[in-house]
């Protein structure tokens, strides 16, 4: 019943989202990340946050006048980790809240312990660096304690993970590394992070997945741990009961330039003021302007140009759609899926690949292999709309001589694997060979056999031991 409501929901104008919220804004990047894996369109239209979020008709969408708020076809959401829930559970095959019910459970005790041990605890170390908050030091000592306090426990469970919970990306990592990136940038210089290599490890790949960085732009770790008296300036230790409250406005006046000034400099000159005020809650635009500022720019341009294969839709549309294939595959047994894919399938709009890895001699240990097709898998992200692929480990060092080797079989949009390079640099390790159409009996049965196998079954007569599923 829930996928179906998800599915009517789909239908019914997912084109139409619109998130409220200020450049910069830490809350928001965990939905707008999620928003990119699941290949949704979400409008973040320009709005006077200090005056509207006051306004009664504002307040319908988000009761408290807070942003992040997410508008839907359906009605609004707010609060970032419900909307951050609802754009992971629109489409189901991405397996962004789990694979099972159990995964789904896990996920969301991810997400309660990054709200409970590690947001607050980072926004109480960040903010005075950045002047949203005056500096404390008992208090700021106390926040810095708690954020290694919660790293130690994420690293030690991410000691034999690639990630948080099961064997791909999910809703957990991206909330996780959303809320450090501000940190990691801004205080955590290269001694703290040192204590926490598995975290690191983890954050780094996250941080360079093409779905992070369409949000987050390029992550520079700090050289050090800025000064927060420094930058929170002797106004902030002043003690002056009266001039507290301009004070912060003039952090405030600060803070936008920073964040902001790049995207909204004209606008910025007339009302300094009002959009200086909104920005109390946009702590985390001011750190992203003083580590790379044009980082903001680049990735709205992005997302403007459309994607070769999105332009291919419109001018070469084909019958066969991919989101239709996945659910098939997705929803009956193999050979039911098998006949109803070549009834579909469109050799003239699609094509088939055989990849290998090209230094499978060099796999000796049949978990790091694992690691190594679970991350190509996630870095072909960019593209998931356009293709559909299975990968497997075969072998490994129970099995004594027998090689631990790579394969898998892909089915593409077009007729070249030029776009899975270019998102997924780590395609140029592959031999890959493509199946010439018409696809006769005999292939028929070989690409069956890669879609239809599963781990402790055999493929092309050795051992399965790991595989993954790209849809």
């Amino acid at each position: 019943l829930l996928g179906r409501l998800f599915s009517e929901e789909r239908a019914g104008g997912m084109s139409s989202l619109k998130l409220y919220t200020y450049p910069g804004n830490w809350r928001a990047f965990k939905a707008l990340i999620t928003a990119e894996y699941q290949g949704l369109e979400v409008e973040v239209p320009e709005f006077d946050a200090d005056t509207t979020t006051k306004t009664a008709e504002f307040k319908k969408l988000s009761p408290m006048g807070k942003v992040p708020v997410l508008e839907t076809p359906s009605g609004p959401i707010f609060e970032a980790n419900a909307i951050a829930r609802y754009l992971a559970r629109v489409r189901r095959d991405t397996d962004l809240y789990g694979r099972t019910f159990y995964e789904s459970a896990v996920v969301d005790s991810w997400l309660d312990f990054c709200a409970h041990e590690l947001e607050l605890p980072c926004t109480m170390w960040v903010y005075p660096i950045i002047g949203y908050m005056p500096f404390n030091p008992t208090a700021y000592a106390k926040a810095k304690e708690h954020v290694a306090k919660a790293l130690a426990t994420l690293d030690a469970h991410l000691l034999d993970k690639t990630y948080v919970v099961g064997e791909s990306l999910t809703l957990a990592d991206i909330a996780l590394a959303s809320a450090l990136v501000y940190p990691a940038k801004l205080a955590m210089a290269p001694d703290f992070r040192a204590q926490f290599p598995n975290v690191m490890r983890w954050f780094d790949l996250c941080v360079h997945q093409p779905q992070f960085v369409a949000v987050v732009g390029d992550v520079v770790l700090a050289d050090d741990e800025l000064p927060a008296a420094a930058n929170s300036g002797a106004a902030v230790s002043a003690p002056a009961p009266a001039a507290a409250p301009a004070k912060k406005e003039e952090k405030k006046k600060a803070a936008p330039p920073a964040a902001a000034a790049a995207a909204k400099d004209k606008e910025e000159k007339k009302p300094k003021k009002q959009e200086k005020q909104p920005k109390k809650e946009k702590a985390p635009k001011k750190e992203q302007a003083p580590a790379p500022p044009p980082d903001d720019d680049e990735p709205k341009p992005e997302k403007k140009k459309d994607h070769p294969l999105k332009i291919l839709d419109k001018d070469a549309p084909s019958p066969f759609v991919g989101d239709v294939w996945k659910k098939i595959y997705s929803n009956n047994p193999p050979e039911v899926a098998m006949k109803q894919f070549w009834e579909m399938f469109d050799p003239e709009g699609w094509s088939l690949w055989l990849c290998r890895y090209k230094y499978n001699k060099e796999n000796t240990k049949q978990f790091m292999t694992a690691n190594l097709v679970g991350g190509f898998i996630q870095r072909s992200g960019e593209i998931r709309k356009w293709a559909f692929g299975t990968m497997f480990v075969t072998g490994g060092e129970d099995f004594g001589p027998e090689p631990i080797e790579v394969a898998g079989l892909w089915l593409l949009r077009g007729q070249s694997v030029e776009h899975l390079i270019e998102c997924n640099d780590d395609a140029q390790h592959y031999y890959w060979t493509k199946i010439e159409a018409p696809v006769d009996d005999k292939m028929k049965a070989f690409v069956s056999e890669f879609w239809s196998n599963d781990v402790d079954l055999f493929l092309e007569g050795k051992k399965v031991t790991d595989g993954k599923v790209f849809k």
